[in-house]
């Protein structure tokens, strides 16, 4: 029997809302120009090294961390130039949902804190968030680094990873999660897969496949 669950980790992008916003298509587009216009590389250049820091650090930020030494805010504030509220609309039923909740409410997630306060507040849910744990907060230690969801715990004062559910999009985020004991749930993929205990189409959608998550549930 899984649970009860005191803290429940939210990831941000294409996990909160809908990939079909295409938020996550200009995050990426600004990635891309990001390594054109810093290191000087062509679009095919940079979307293969991009590929290669994904494959090998996780996130293209780590990859430039590592390699060559870039200043995150930077990068940061670059990549995340983007206007949220042409892609975002209000999510009233991801805010009910999320109001409903016993679980301390963790949004964790690999985008600074500008850029996850900035999305919330589009979708009307900032109120019925507990904690952010971003980037910075993390010491650049990013998921799916096994490392990311150690701090997370620290930072959000638990200390058992059954105690703990998550919610993400990427599948290589989950994986390192359930290793730890924590029960993961994969947000809008298609199809089952071995390292997520439950699959929802959307994360309002939570409260349906674990109703004992309500409050008084």
């Amino acid at each position: 029997m899984m649970g009860p669950f005191r803290t429940l980790f939210l990831d941000l992008d294409d996990t909160l809302y809908p990939r079909s916003s295409g938020l996550w298509e200009a995050l990426s587009q600004r990635i891309l120009a990001y390594l054109v216009q810093r290191l000087g590389l062509s679009e095919q250049e940079a979307e293969q090294l991009r590929h290669s820091y994904l494959e090998t650090y996780g996130t293209t930020l780590k990859g430039l961390m590592t390699e060559h030494r870039i200043e995150p805010h930077d990068y940061l504030d670059f990549v995340h130039d983007v206007p949220v509220e042409e892609h975002l609309e209000p999510d009233a039923a991801l805010a009910a949902m999320l109001r409903s909740l016993h679980p301390k409410r963790v949004v964790f997630s690999n985008a600074s804190r500008k850029h996850v306060d900035r999305v919330t507040h589009r979708l009307g849910v900032d109120r019925e968030i507990d904690l952010v744990v971003d980037i910075e907060a993390l010491g650049y230690h990013n998921k799916p680094l096994p490392e990311a969801y150690l701090r997370a715990m620290a930072l959000s004062g638990e200390s058992s990873p059954p105690a703990c559910l998550i919610l993400d999009d990427r599948i290589q985020n989950l994986i390192p999660a359930g290793e730890l004991g924590m029960t993961t749930v994969l947000v809008g993929q298609d199809g089952q897969h071995p390292a997520a205990d439950y699959r929802i189409s959307r994360a309002a959608d939570l409260t349906r496949v674990i109703p004992s998550l309500v409050m008084g549930g």
